[in-house]
């Protein structure tokens, strides 16, 4: 893999990762564009105990712009993009309205009984294919492979940032979802604390020892919503899931994050993968709308409980209908699923490529 670092015009970084050395990214961002926003600011729920993120200038960032006009395509001599070379394999750069960041500005008391300090940490875009039309669900191996190696480079990159307490990696697809670009993308948060979720699943994890790795083996035993597996990953929807198609990749391997995997745990999750989203969109032949989100050992706290897992789950219950978090979810953190994961997972491996 080649790594090339370059900046664009207001000074955030990009990095291209090529599986050519001879790739030329020499290319340079010309564009006149403003000065970055200021870090959003944390403000504290002494109610949930939660930190929220106020980020107001991420009102004006870019919203379902036409395909011409895509940032993240790559530059052409006519319209310059955020990537200012004329292709890529998968390019990182800094979010141009982050939701974390390093640039502070100045933050006042708002009472309340809230606390108040900087936003800070890092936000970044990844983007998979230079290809606009194509979907992570299309991507070679080979390229899937580059992915997950830029993933585990940001991860460990990230990790090291002063501050920093847990990084997420996660693709949003789909504009049932609330995407603004439908470009093949994903993000990675950089968070300065430790997220609500992560911290529920590593405290059961801190009563029950080896509690991923025990619910793994109790899926692979059941067998009944095991969705696809090999020698070194398995796909299952959970026995408790809370969407209507929701399905968990777990390694065979207890790792804490993405730089820990094995160029052959990358390998063998490429086919698996790829063959999980196809079954997603093969089942109301649409695509489906979904999000991949990679729970990953936070930087400091529990780390050594933490368990590197995919959690991919989709909003659309049947065909022209989605589910909607209403008053029990929304209000009270109350799921109800109108699909049964055993009818989920029996659905999606008739789809499953074989």
């Amino acid at each position: 893999m080649k790594r090339t670092i370059t900046h664009l015009a207001d000074g955030r970084e990009l990095i291209y990762f090529d599986r050519r050395d001879d790739a030329d990214r020499s290319a340079i961002d010309l564009r006149p564009l403003d000065p970055r926003p200021v870090a959003s600011e944390l403000r504290y729920d002494p109610l949930t105990e939660e930190w929220i993120a106020i980020a107001g200038h991420r009102q004006t960032r870019t919203f379902l712009p036409p395909a011409d006009q895509c940032p993240l395509c790559p530059s052409t001599d006519e319209r310059a993009s955020e990537i200012p070379a004329h292709d890529y394999d998968v390019v990182v750069f800094e979010n141009r309205f982050p939701s974390f960041s390093g640039n502070f500005g100045t933050y006042a008391d708002v009472g309340g009984l809230s606390e108040v300090r900087p936003g800070a940490g890092r936000c970044e875009v990844m983007c998979f294919t230079s290809d606009h039309d194509s979907s992570f669900s299309r991507l070679t191996d080979s390229q899937v492979e580059l992915v997950m190696e830029a993933w585990a480079d940001r991860t460990a990159e990230l990790s090291s940032i002063e501050g920093v307490e847990q990084v997420f990696c996660f693709e949003n697809r789909g504009e049932e979802i609330g995407i603004t670009l439908p470009h093949p993308h994903g993000q990675i948060y950089a968070y300065p604390y430790v997220t609500p979720r992560t911290k529920l699943q590593l405290g059961a994890a801190s009563r029950r020892p080896n509690l991923f790795a025990d619910v793994l083996a109790a899926e692979r035993a059941a067998g009944v919503r095991v969705v696809a597996a090999n020698e070194l990953w398995t796909a299952f929807v959970p026995a408790a899931a809370r969407w209507p198609y929701e399905v968990h990749v777990y390694p065979h391997r207890q790792v804490p994050d993405h730089a820990a995997l094995s160029q052959e745990e990358r390998a063998a999750f490429a086919p698996l993968y790829t063959s999980v989203l196809r079954a997603l969109d093969g089942l109301f032949g649409v695509p489906m709308p979904y999000i991949s989100a990679w729970h990953q050992a936070p930087v400091r706290w529990r780390r050594e409980l933490g368990y590197l897992h995919l959690e991919l789950f989709s909003i659309r219950r049947a065909p022209g209908k989605l589910k909607y978090l209403a008053g029990s979810e929304s209000a009270m953190g109350a799921f109800v699923n109108d699909v049964t994961p055993e009818e989920a997972a029996r659905m999606l491996r008739s789809q499953v490529d074989h």
